[in-house]
């Protein structure tokens, strides 16, 4: 740690110097960051840095749910999926270098508004420091579990670079503080405007706050050790505020269809570059991309990321997805399972509109003309991933759709699964104000035939549903979570919260059902010897090639290079 502050500090210093746009403000052999603090525009300069840090929108850092159970890469099989990575000498995500910008910036802002800085606009970064603080513990928390804590700029010869690893709940009480801070400081959405759009706001540390406090009050629930009670109230009175603040909505574009049905592309325009902005209200926390003050840069690799070239949907996700009655496929009368005559596009009929919003069928846009049938080439698993997805961004081979970060879909997620598992019940009025608002806003669906079509729309989902229909209100709550949020890097966190990781990741993953148009591999399609499971689907990898072991693999490995300089980390136990 000690060799990695010595590199923070010379490389925060630079990034200061270029981020000022004025290379004479310093003299060339005093790159000294004390001199750089003058103004609030200083201080904004330095907040800004804290952007680079968010989840992109690439093949590295935006599909987590390849560690899970809804995405398969593509070239091999993933390591932390099937359990065979070991511990790595060095980690990406074991990281202090934003922590010491925010520390570095808490310590500098009072001294700007004593030279006569704006102190409004000065506390707003402050804010923003904490924010982003918060954010880079709870990456390393939700991975290693107890860090060392370090809320100070150090020299490189400080004692206290060599700190052992702080406990779990003294990481989450700094995170939270950190948190209630930023949410003191921080200006509305409504506040920063467009000009400032894509700053972090208000809504956005409470949004964190309870996703982070819904993380480990289920996590303490299911793996039976702490206070579930006192991080699922935080995470119920956090989604509260931010659904009784006014300031979100979810995007919802209903208009009227041929045939007098109801059509909402709402959910595929989140995605789009139709969704980006202060006008979609849905989006509380984004990665802008594009000409803005804190990330001018573009997506440039998301088309091959997100169009196939990297990983493709599992059946375990498609089969996720209800039938337009609102019951699984297992119990539906309106699934029929796919056979030697069935077209690709067919199994999409009849089901929850979110899953052709996000995986690719016959017919979409892929690249410049019509994505006709699966390539084996670009998606071993015979589904693509839609969301983000665009034929002219193919085409130009760079993207500015925004990501989305934290969604106000999430939030309402987060309330209906805080109250059940607080409670242990939820009710209808709580079930309408979060999860059927999710299914109101999506289109109808035609269960009749194009001669004589019968359109519905998804029911709500309610306790005498549940009850009639032998469901279980836990996995319904569950599953909502899985369809809406797909493909947003959560699905992987979900599963190790929830202690289901050990049941669901050591199973086969297959993808879609070989269907017989699919074969044809002269021009990128399947080999008819392609491996196969016993109901004829793709298989990518067997339940023989993969594990998890449940006494170390629900942390992470801390890399060896960080024990070897600091003796006193200790290793997460079987590593």
């Amino acid at each position: 740690m000690k060799f990695k502050y010595k590199i923070m500090i010379g490389c925060f210093t630079a990034f200061m110097l270029m981020s000022s746009c004025n290379i004479d403000r310093l003299p060339e052999t005093s790159l000294v960051d004390q001199n750089f603090w003058n103004n609030e525009n200083d201080v904004k300069l330095a907040a800004n840095y804290f952007y680079k840090k968010l989840p992109e929108l690439n093949a590295s850092q935006s599909i987590e749910d390849v560690w899970g159970d809804n995405l398969a890469r593509n070239t091999s099989a993933d390591k932390i999926s099937d359990g065979s990575r070991v511990t790595p000498a060095t980690s990406e995500d074991y990281d202090y270098s934003l922590i010491f910008a925010t520390n570095n910036l808490l310590e500098k802002a009072p001294g700007v508004i004593a030279k006569g800085g704006k102190e409004a606009d000065i506390n707003n970064y402050v804010g923003e420091a904490y924010f982003f603080r918060a954010f880079a513990y709870y990456k390393m928390f939700i991975r290693f579990g107890g860090v060392p804590l370090i809320l100070k700029t150090m020299n490189i010869d400080d004692p206290d670079i060599y700190l052992p690893r702080a406990a779990r709940d003294e990481v989450l009480d700094q995170i939270y503080s950190d948190l209630d801070n930023a949410i003191s400081k921080l200006k509305t959405i409504d506040q920063l405007g467009t000009v400032d759009y894509g700053r972090v706001s208000k809504t956005a540390a409470q949004a964190l706050k309870a996703r982070i406090a819904l993380f480990e009050g289920t996590r303490c629930k299911f793996h039976g050790y702490g206070d579930a009670k006192k991080h699922l109230t935080i995470a119920k009175e956090m989604s509260a505020a931010v659904m009784n603040s006014g300031l979100h909505s979810l995007l919802n574009t209903p208009k009227s269809g041929p045939n007098g049905e109801i059509q909402n592309d709402a959910y595929y325009n989140l995605f789009q570059e139709a969704g980006d902005g202060r006008a979609n209200k849905e989006n509380i926390l984004v990665r802008i991309y594009g000409n803005d003050p804190t990330n001018n840069i573009t997506s440039t690799t998301i088309q091959r990321t997100f169009e196939g070239g990297n990983a493709g949907p599992t059946q375990s996700l498609a089969a996720s997805y209800l039938m337009a009655d609102g019951l699984p496929i297992d119990k539906s009368p309106l699934y029929t399972a796919p056979n030697s005559t069935t077209k690709h596009a067919e199994y999409f009929n009849k089901k929850d509109p979110r899953m052709s919003f996000s995986f690719m069928k016959r017919g979409d846009e892929f690249t410049s003309s019509e994505y006709t049938t699966p390539n084996a080439t670009l998606s071993r698993t015979g589904y693509t991933v839609r969301k983000y997805a665009n034929a002219i961004a193919w085409k130009d081979q760079r993207s500015f759709i925004d990501r989305a970060i934290i969604r106000y879909a999430e939030v309402l997620l987060t309330y209906a699964e805080a109250v059940y598992e607080s409670d242990g019940a939820i009710s209808d009025g709580d079930l309408d104000k979060t999860i059927n608002l999710l299914r109101a806003r999506l289109p109808q669906i035609n269960i009749g035939t194009t001669a004589a079509p019968n359109y519905v729309s998804m029911p709500k989902l309610t306790n005498i549903f549940v009850a009639s229909n032998g469901l279980n209100m836990r996995e319904e709550i569950r599953r909502e979570r899985r369809v809406e949020l797909a493909f947003e890097g959560l699905r992987y966190w979900d599963l190790l919260r929830w202690k289901t990781a050990e049941t669901e990741l050591p199973k086969s993953v297959t993808g879609s059902y070989l269907f017989t148009e699919m074969l044809n591999p002269g021009t990128g399609g399947w080999a008819p010897n392609t491996a196969v499971d016993a109901n004829n689907y793709i298989l990518i990898q067997a339940a023989s090639n993969r594990t998890f072991d449940p006494q170390k693999d629900y942390l992470w490995p801390l890399p060896t290079s960080e024990i070897a300089k600091n003796p006193k980390i200790k290793q997460n136990p079987g590593w």
